[in-house]
């Protein structure tokens, strides 16, 4: 498995900064128009955005990948230090 990607963590760090509250800046225009587009976030009346279930659950999806990735990183390296434990005279 490939290890999640820069533009997947990027749609991350977003995608919590919305549901923390934290809309992107007033010059992410175009970002703010693909997350709508996308159906990832919907404006409010105030202009505000906010996550819609499939954002949220996109939100949870690359959270359970990152911790996936991690756990993975943390088996391989553990392999590689009793790999080399045991090869030590």
């Amino acid at each position: 498995m490939d290890p999640i990607s820069l533009e997947d963590l990027a749609l991350l760090d977003v995608l919590q900064r919305i549901d923390h509250g934290h809309a992107p800046d007033d010059h992410s225009r175009t970002l703010r128009e693909r997350l709508i587009e996308a159906a990832l976030a919907h404006a409010g009346d105030d202009g505000t955005l906010a996550l819609t279930d499939a954002g949220v659950e996109r939100c949870k999806s690359l959270r359970h990948r990152m911790a996936a990735d991690a756990e993975a990183a943390q088996v391989l390296k553990d392999r590689e230090d009793a790999a080399q434990e045991a090869a030590a005279p």
